[in-house]
């Protein structure tokens, strides 16, 4: 089976909002404070609808037979175009288990946003039983479904008052967490041109993600204790090997 873990990080659509709102060539943060000042008028908070974000970086964990990769998909100077296009081609490539945190509610739809507006083709991704008859009662869009096992939605009983932050389970369970960062930070260090520091955010947030899915394979029993430490190990040795800083960080805080 391949696992293919994932996460986004996002910023506001400027260039949407400008067409919506009919903003002219006013500059990107003038754009984005008017968007944030129209959603604290409605709900009190920063947080825009999903379909005014904008994705700047999209971090995969690979699980594949003896192999485990960490990555972001293209590199710091990819437009978001590339970004969704290569997300789709890894599913029709590999046809994994999608493992989000939160990925129904928000890392998906966002992904589906982009693609509708980039026109950007997943035919395996949208398949529902029509073509393939295997996807019929196991599929990427079911919300019961284990092609995307989003394992905040899953843990919780499938009630949104039972949700819990990823950062706090993954630090509960020994693990990194965020690390000090944060979704809230990544529109600042965007503005600084800081694409590097994001994707590597996103890169310890699958690792967490990818380490949460390790332990509830354990406790629903498709690992057992050994499997489980081996798992680990693998994980430990493949970030080690890459002598980057931030993976350096991640062993350092992980228990």
């Amino acid at each position: 089976m391949n696992v293919f873990v994932f996460d986004i990080e996002t910023v506001p659509d400027v260039e949407g909002a400008r067409r919506l709102y009919d903003l002219g060539d006013l500059d990107a943060a003038a754009v984005a404070e008017i968007m944030f000042s129209k959603r604290r008028q409605e709900t009190g908070g920063d947080f825009l609808r999903l379909h005014l974000h904008r994705i700047v970086a999209i971090s995969v964990a690979l699980r594949s037979q003896d192999r485990f990769k960490v990555w972001s998909l293209g590199d710091s100077s990819s437009p978001e175009e590339e970004l969704v296009q290569r997300f789709f081609d890894g599913v029709e490539k590999f046809v994994p288990t999608l493992v989000s945190w939160n990925g129904s509610a928000f890392d998906l739809p966002v992904i589906h946003y982009r693609a509708l507006f980039h026109g950007i083709p997943g035919p395996r991704y949208w398949e529902i039983g029509d073509e393939d008859q295997s996807f019929r009662w196991n599929n990427y869009l079911s919300r019961y479904h284990q092609r995307h096992l989003d394992l905040m939605d899953v843990l919780s009983g499938y009630q949104s008052r039972a949700a819990a932050p990823l950062d706090e389970i993954a630090t509960l369970l020994g693990f990194s967490g965020k690390m000090g960062m944060s979704g809230t930070k990544v529109w600042d260090l965007f503005q600084k041109g800081e694409l590097e520091a994001i994707r590597n955010y996103c890169e310890t947030d699958v690792l967490n993600t990818y380490l949460i899915f390790l332990r509830f394979e354990l406790i629903r029993g498709r690992l057992d204790p050994a499997a489980y430490q081996q798992e680990c190990q693998l994980v430990r040795d493949v970030i080690g090997a890459e002598s980057k800083a931030h993976f350096s960080e991640f062993l350092r805080l992980w228990n």
